[in-house]
């Protein structure tokens, strides 16, 4: 079995004692590509690091809309150095997140924008975090015309939204709340839209799936994950795993990052 794991984030310190273990175990259950998002600054050498250790690790960092108070503008500038350095597979996770009302808006509005700009210029795709913001987030990406596509992480919207992140070139990505009998909104969802505009993905540590609900999230769990898909669209598993992770592949140029 193929399986990618579209967003994980291996490389925090809650893995440190167990990384290189629960990677094998991942790896063992059929786990062929890991995904790292950064999030703040500080973060961004360990997975670059891993990246580079690892060929079936990938790097894609950015500077998260939830952490504006640990961001700095030089941050931004070193941002664009290792962009423009190469090695990224994708800019992320960016975007916006209007849930929690103690983040300020326009600053999170114009942060994305910049990295949105960035991403633009050098042909990488986004991994968007959006909470509450669906709309404006789909607004953004038109008004600059955003060309790349990506991924829209632990997607919560309407199926209307859905489609115009498709019509636009991004993946809807589903995670461990699918696997959730009481999320029947995401399930619906997961029935209705085509395979071939889907990816997956565990978000470890956060996000278990029904199994291991209160538990610390690992990439190994993402079979239950496509499992619990395959099962709502009465397809079998290794069709599943096989589609979203080609999806993901082609959309993130994985192969061609193995290949070199």
């Amino acid at each position: 079995m193929h399986l990618i794991d579209t967003h994980c984030h291996i490389d925090l310190p809650i893995f440190a004692a167990d990384r290189q273990p629960l990677l094998a175990e991942a790896r063992a259950a059929g786990v062929q590509g890991f995904i790292l998002p950064g999030v703040t600054q500080a973060g961004w050498r360990t997975i670059m690091e891993l990246a580079q250790d690892n060929k079936d690790i990938f790097a894609a960092i950015g500077l998260h809309p939830m952490y504006l108070s640990h961001h700095r503008p030089h941050h931004f500038d070193e941002l664009v150095g290792l962009v423009e350095a190469g090695g990224l597979v994708a800019l992320g996770e960016v975007g916006l997140d209007y849930y929690r009302t103690d983040l300020d808006r326009d600053e999170q509005q114009q942060l994305f924008d910049q990295q949105l700009l960035l991403a633009k210029k050098a042909g990488l795709p986004l991994l968007l975090h959006v909470r509450k913001a669906h709309d404006q987030v789909l607004s953004l990406l038109r008004k600059r015309r955003f060309p790349h596509g990506g991924i829209v992480h632990a997607f919560s919207g309407s199926l209307q939204q859905a489609q115009h992140y498709i019509k636009l070139g991004f993946k809807i990505s589903f995670c461990g709340t699918l696997t959730f009998e009481r999320a029947r909104k995401i399930r619906a969802l997961a029935r209705e839209l085509p395979l071939s505009e889907m990816v997956l993905e565990t978000d470890s540590p956060d996000m278990p799936p029904a199994s291991q609900h209160g538990q610390r999230n690992v990439p190994a769990n993402i079979v239950e994950v496509a499992q619990t898909l395959a099962d709502i669209r009465q397809q079998p598993l290794e069709q599943v795993a096989q589609i979203t992770s080609d999806n993901a592949c082609q959309l993130l140029g994985l192969s061609r990052r193995a290949a070199a």
